[in-house]
């Protein structure tokens, strides 16, 4: 294949087919998320014969180590410098690798059993999201960078949504349909993923092939990972959407998990398997035919007033679906509609938000760093998800949930309860963190501004606090400043006053007790566990995404204690020092 040529500069309204070739491949790789998260378990523990407990170990494992790779695959994906560009080599080496893991996973020997059933599950389940962390952040970051227009950002992100509804729909209906037609789960399974796999390498390709990255991003300079951590959540505008974004994802995991006890012992119709496929269909269905029209609206009231409207019919629905019972077949299916109509919006306008937060970034930093960005995004998210998969279960279980039978009042409330109450309240609360939210479309044209501003060497203003911004590196040496932000701003004021010896302390400490919590989440998850036929509980659960906050924080603490090391030689003069946390003061308002 043929590099295409990369561009300088982006057009207020992008070439159709490119923003297809972007959005389309998103179409196979949401269709295999789908059935990762809700076919695998039945998969393996019906017809594989995995234990259940294995299974959901295997899971929560694998899911929190997995958050653990975004921020160094956006850190790499930010500083790789080819002729094809940042994103795309690792787009067109992680699809194949995550399409062959995938494929594995689904097609496992008919003769595995016992250890060696669990430990194919595990490998393969813990590669493919190695290929997937390393296609997905660069494909995400891509997207933020190819065009610097406010309304442009929310046409590229929702046709690409578009795909993501269909692949939605796809892989909810099809093990189903293959299953029908090649006679046995084993064969339907391995089709559709062999299928999946072949039009995940197709897509990516052929966005490898048509979509150019700009060359000018290209030549950006990089910047070490610490510090560009912390200089994303220094920009109070991430803050706020990053915020938002996590607590709304609080209870993401509840609907894939809950859905089908919800229709099946709450509504209860009389042929479960048609019926759930109806849901499904009316809730991708109405989110398909409505996107356009969020789009248009995205466009004429703005992208806060979207994203918050967005949000509105889900909680409606949700308290809607609570007074659902027996045979209300027909008025939950509307109500699935009602709340499908918001589905494709809550992603696509908060994909847009971010690129326009990454450019508030830039006018205070003078570097571009999307992959970075989207993938804290992704980190946070992934490790708020993980206890809302599975702590549903377990309170189901503790109520007095019996598979197959007629549910108590009791345990019907408990389902009714968590599957519509907590994520509509959950839902509030976002709106009202959404509603701070500041960048309108006049507002991110005065940030381009001051970015051309800077590019020319001139003074620009930040049209949020009207502070005058230096051109990146005029203040203070930007090699400097980047070193001095593996730092709080506490430890530099102890450099300041008193030497390297307070921060190497504050650092070793910081490791020290990080190191710490990995271990004690490590240990009290192995004594929660039990035995593979236990499915883990509540507590193994959470003492997992501790271990996995541990390791992140320790690895995060270990290489600043590593550059605390280098204080003596690369610090600077006390004044130099000071001048730098001044600046940092005044530039994001923190006096």
């Amino acid at each position: 294949m043929a590099s295409p040529p990369s561009t300088s500069s982006t057009p207020s309204s992008l070439p159709f087919g490119q923003i297809l070739a972007y959005g389309a491949p998103s179409l196979a790789s949401v269709a295999i998320a789908i059935v990762m998260g809700i076919h695998l378990p039945i998969f393996y523990s019906d017809t594989v014969l995995v234990p259940l407990g294995a299974i959901a170990l295997v899971k929560a494992v694998v899911r929190a180590s997995d958050a653990l790779t975004d921020l160094p695959i956006g850190w790499l994906s930010d500083r790789t410098r080819t002729r094809w560009g940042r994103r795309r080599p690792w787009i067109a080496v992680g699809a194949p690798f995550a399409a062959v893991s995938f494929w594995a996973l689904f097609s496992p020997p008919a003769d595995l059993e016992g250890l060696a059933a669990i430990s194919w599950l595990a490998i393969t389940y813990a590669l493919f999201y190695i290929g997937h962390t390393a296609y997905i952040i660069p494909h995400y970051g891509l997207g933020a960078e190819l065009t610097n227009d406010h309304h442009e950002r929310t046409r590229i992100f929702g046709w690409r949504e578009a795909f993501v509804i269909v692949g939605t729909l796809i892989a909810a209906l099809a093990p189903a349909v293959l299953e029908e037609i090649l006679g046995s789960t084993r064969a339907a399974f391995a089709g559709f993923a062999t299928a999946a796999a072949i039009l995940l390498v197709v897509l990516y390709w052929n966005l490898v092939r048509v979509v150019p990255e700009r060359s000018d991003y290209l030549m950006r300079p990089t910047n070490p990972l610490v510090p560009g951590i912390r200089r994303c959540l220094r920009n109070p505008v991430f803050r706020l959407v990053l915020i938002a974004h996590t607590v709304h994802a609080i209870t993401a995991g509840i609907p894939p998990i809950m859905t089908p006890y919800f229709l099946k012992y709450v509504v209860q119709p009389g042929d479960f398997s048609f019926w759930f496929a109806a849901f499904l269909a009316a809730y991708f269905g109405t989110a398909f035919l409505t996107l356009p029209l969020w789009i248009r609206l995205a466009r004429i009231r703005g992208k806060r007033f979207a994203w918050i409207a967005s949000i509105v019919p889900g909680i409606l629905a949700l308290f809607a679906l609570f007074f659902m019972g027996p045979g209300d077949v027909i008025p939950a299916a509307l109500i699935f509609g009602l709340a499908g109509t918001g589905f494709g919006p809550a992603i696509f306008i908060t994909q847009s938000i971010l690129a326009d937060v990454i450019d508030y970034d830039e006018l205070h930093t003078g570097h571009r760093r999307e992959a970075q960005y989207t993938a804290f995004w992704s980190f946070l998210q992934k490790f708020t998800v993980i206890p809302s998969a599975s702590i549903p279960l377990a309170i189901l279980a503790s109520a007095g949930f019996v598979p197959n039978v007629p549910q108590s009042e009791t345990v019907q409330l408990v389902i009714r309860s968590i599957y519509s109450i907590a994520p509509a309240v959950i839902a509030l609360i976002t709106i009202l963190i959404a509603w701070r939210y500041p960048l309108t479309q006049a507002v991110h044209e005065a940030i381009r501004e001051g970015v051309t501003h800077h590019e020319n060497g001139l003074p620009a203003s930040d049209p949020l606090t009207g502070r005058v911004i230096p051109p990146p590196g005029d203040a203070e040496h930007e090699e400097t400043g980047w070193f001095l932000d593996h730092f709080s701003q506490r430890e530099l004021g102890w450099l300041a006053a008193r030497g390297p010896l307070p921060v190497q302390a504050s650092a070793l400490a910081s490791a020290l007790g990080s190191i710490f919590v990995c271990s004690l989440g490590s240990v009290m998850a192995l004594k929660s566990l039990g035995g593979v036929e236990q499915a883990p509980g509540v507590g193994a659960v959470l003492w997992i995404v501790a271990a996995g906050f541990g390791l992140s924080a320790a690895v995060y603490h270990g290489i600043r204690l590593i550059a605390s090391r280098r204080l003596p030689s690369e610090g600077g003069s006390a004044e130099r020092i000071r001048r730098h946390v001044q600046a940092v003061r005044h530039t994001w308002h923190e006096e």
